[in-house]
This record gives structure tokens, C-alpha cells and sequence, in this order.
């Protein structure tokens, strides 16, 4: 092929999307923002163009043919909906060169079956993102396939650090990873909303009891990734004796908060197992 076999210079990695979707879209604009990868350097494709127009807007290139963004590109995202996938690797297969690097983002799609629908040769990776990913603030864990080496890996994970936290792991914890943090950002907001509710309860307009709310778990998630403290150590030094935080964490745990959102990251990790299944 044309492109050298591993671009370490972002200004010769040529990127591609297969699908164009939100989760793809977060990706993009996090390694647009980062300087990571010129826009003129990256092709998506999808069916329609109503989620085209977006990625045109940031002037990256668009097609409605897969085969074209496998055929222009390095570095391949695969990004489409699970059930379509096993279509599109049949597809794809016949372009995709010992050059080439796959990385999925599609759910419960194992690596084992990325490897088995590609080339024997095809260095795979797979990638478990979150929403956040949009604002670079992303948490994200990926792991590689048989013929991914460390030059694969450490290519990811230099692009994928301007989206957010990014880490390699077993590919057993990406459905833990998926309960605890794919969903896990909705938990938060349902955790957000309330604590608004509880202000406009007492009086504060909602407007700004949710800036406040919002800021407040900005603060402390900044003060955990920051200190590296254990989270009981930091809740410690925010009851003094008698004050009013313990006043209310007696009513946390009357409603079984910690229970309650254990189990939520069970059933959230059990769903994504069982569609891995499917």
C-alpha cells in the first residue's frame, strides 16, 4: 500500500469510520480538538447522509461506501450497529491488508469473532468508549487481538488520551467496563437530577440548582482522579461531628444508595454479557 505500515505522525495517519454514528462522532471531535489527526485525513462512511452532514461540517470526508474508507485508510474504526456488522466484515474482508488496523466499538461483538470474519492476519483492537468521549472527558478501556502488538496499542491509546481516560485491559472486564461506565453516565445524571430536586425542594431555582449539581460532581470526580484518595477517605473529611453531612448520609444509606447502585452495575454488566450472546 501507499501509506507507511504504522504513522506515527498523525499528519500521515489516515483514519476512516465505518458507521458515522454518535459514539464515532465524540471520537472524532476529541482527536479533531487534540490536533491528533487533520480533519482532511479522515473518511466515514455510513448509508444516508443524515449523519454525514455533521462530519462534513468539521470537513472530514464522507462516503456511502465501506470498501472506500478500507481502501483509503490505516487506522479502520468500526463503529455500526451490532447487528449489521457481521455484513459489513464480509464486505470489508476482501480489502483489509496486513496494514491495516481494525479497531471496533461495537458492543458485544467479541474479538474473537472480529478475528474470525477478517483476514487471519488483521491486527485487531477492541475499544469500549462512553458519551463523555464528546467533550474529551471520555472513559474508555480497549484490548487487543492476536496480531495486535505494543505498536498498535501504544497508537491508540496516544489518539484515544485526547478523548479522555483510556486504558488497556483484559477483554473480560469490557462488559464490567460497559455496566460501570457506558451506563454508568446515565446513572450519574439520574444522581444529578435528584440533587437538583432536593435544592428546588428548599427553594433555589432549578436552573441554577442544576449548574450547581452539575459542578458539584465535577469537583469531586476531579478531586478523586486528583488525590488518588480512596473515595471513603474523601467522604470522611467532608463530615465533621455532628454537622450536616452526616445528617444526610444517614439518609443515603437508609435508602440503600450503595446497594442500590451495586446492583444496578450488575444488571447493567449482565445485560451487556447476555447480548454478547445473542
Amino acid at each position: 500500500g501507499a501509506w507507511p505500515r504504522l504513522a506515527m505522525e498523525a499528519s500521515e495517519l489516515w483514519v476512516g469510520f465505518v458507521g458515522a454514528g454518535r459514539m464515532a462522532g465524540g471520537l472524532v471531535r476529541g482527536l479533531l480538538q487534540a490536533g491528533k489527526v487533520p480533519a482532511s485525513n479522515i473518511l466515514a462512511s455510513a448509508p444516508s447522509d443524515k449523519n454525514l452532514d455533521g462530519w462534513r461540517e468539521l470537513g472530514c470526508r464522507t462516503t456511502h461506501c465501506n470498501l472506500e474508507v478500507v481502501h483509503r485508510s490505516t487506522l479502520v474504526f468500526l463503529a455500526t450497529k451490532p447487528h449489521i456488522l457481521p455484513g459489513v466484515l464480509e464486505e470489508i474482508r476482501p480489502a483489509v491488508g496486513s496494514h491495516h488496523i481494525v479497531v471496533s466499538l461495537v458492543a458485544g461483538v467479541t474479538i474473537q469473532t472480529l478475528q474470525r470474519l477478517l483476514p487471519p492476519w488483521t491486527k485487531v483492537l477492541r475499544i469500549m468508549p462512553n458519551l463523555p468521549c464528546v467533550v474529551q472527558a471520555g472513559a474508555m478501556v480497549f484490548s487487543r487481538g492476536s496480531n495486535a502488538g505494543d505498536d498498535e496499542a501504544a497508537l491508540l491509546k496516544s489518539l484515544l488520551s485526547s478523548c479522555g481516560l483510556c486504558e488497556e485491559v483484559p477483554e473480560s472486564y469490557i462488559d464490567i467496563h460497559t455496566g460501570l461506565s457506558g451506563s454508568g453516565v446515565a446513572y450519574v445524571y439520574l444522581f444529578a437530577e435528584a440533587l437538583a430536586e432536593g435544592a428546588v425542594k428548599m427553594g433555589m431555582p432549578g436552573a441554577l440548582a442544576s449548574r450547581i449539581a452539575a459542578q458539584t460532581l465535577l469537583g469531586a470526580a476531579k478531586m478523586l482522579l486528583e488525590t488518588g484518595e480512596h473515595p471513603a477517605k474523601l467522604r470522611g473529611d467532608v463530615c465533621t461531628p455532628g454537622g450536616t453531612t452526616i445528617y444526610a448520609l444517614h439518609q443515603l444509606e437508609k435508602g440503600a444508595l450503595r446497594a442500590t447502585v451495586m446492583n444496578a452495575v450488575e444488571a447493567a454488566t449482565n445485560r451487556a454479557c447476555d447480548m454478547a450472546k445473542d
